[in-house]
């Protein structure tokens, strides 16, 4: 990883590049020094490549059965509030929803502006503990989420990844895309074999769209997974690259019962008004991760 001398010198280079007179002659060329210098002043300022940009996230039902899957419904309904309070756009790219309403897992790609700087420490695992509106007997039940953002690339081959390590099954799409969308196998699922990675997409009319977008997904997935273990290694730290949705991963608590309280385990920052946080405004939490 480059220091911040080294980033400066090029900064300098580029900028005096940039300042002679046939730097524009080929537009194209020019253009892309001008995006290079910007990553480098990103990168100096701790911004990252991606962060400027938008985002895909999934969130999975862990341990709870109903009520899990209805917590995962809560935290959408909870992000797509945040989203209308930033402006930002989204589309769902796959959804496999139960019969009560509550998802087993479900797939957003978010466009707008610093999308996957602002939500990218919210991916981990999300508790809740509540009186279940599942169970008879009226007894407080707690049930996990976990929630994964990555950086949502523009083009294929940010990452490269061999052909023969990706898996690919075909599937027929329960999504929106007309009429025939059932009859064809357009939806696509691509498993990178040597992480078993795997993302799953069917918004799109054709099986080759299908296909780019998820194998723009997977390579997100890739450098997500690269980052993690190239930070962990620098604080000497050790992570597993599965996290297991339960009890003692959790990243954050949304207590209904016995009190009210939201708590993020990271950086110990508490809300007691549990229904202003689940109405999308998570600016709080979302500010003290960026010292994470």
């Amino acid at each position: 990883m480059a220091t911040k001398e080294e980033i400066q010198k090029k900064i300098e280079a580029l900028e005096v590049t940039m300042a002679s007179t046939d730097f524009w002659q080929d537009k194209e060329v020019a253009q892309g020094k001008i995006r290079e210098l910007q990553s480098l002043k990103d990168e100096l300022e701790g911004a990252g490549k991606y962060d400027k940009g938008g985002a895909v996230m999934t969130i999975f039902s862990g341990a709870g059965g109903d009520d899990a899957e209805d917590f995962s419904k809560i935290l959408l309904e909870m992000y797509l509030k945040l989203f209308t309070r930033k402006g930002w756009s989204y589309a769902v790219v796959h959804q496999n929803e139960n019969d009560h309403g509550g998802y087993r897992n479900i797939t957003l790609d978010i466009e707008g502006k610093s999308v996957y700087g602002t939500l990218k420490n919210e991916s981990g695992v999300h508790r809740l503990v509540r009186i279940s509106p599942f169970n008879a007997s009226q007894k407080r039940h707690t049930s996990f989420s976990m929630v994964e953002v990555i950086p949502k690339f523009e083009k294929v081959d940010e990452v490269k990844i061999p052909p023969e390590e990706i898996k690919v099954e075909l599937s027929k799409s329960s999504g929106p895309g007309g009429q025939n969308v059932n009859k064809r196998e357009t939806a696509v699922r691509l498993v990178h074999l040597p992480t078993n990675l795997s993302v799953h997409v069917e918004s799109e009319r054709s099986q080759a769209q299908n296909k780019e977008k998820a194998l723009r997904m997977l390579e997100a997935k890739l450098y997500k997974l690269r980052e993690e273990e190239r930070t962990t290694k620098e604080k000497g730290m050790y992570i597993s690259k599965t996290t297991q949705i339960e009890w003692g991963n959790q990243i954050r608590s949304y207590v209904l019962h016995p009190y009210k309280l939201v708590k993020d385990h990271r950086t110990d920052m508490e809300m007691r008004d549990v229904e202003k946080v689940l109405d999308g405004e998570l600016e709080p939490f979302l500010e003290a991760e960026q010292n994470l």
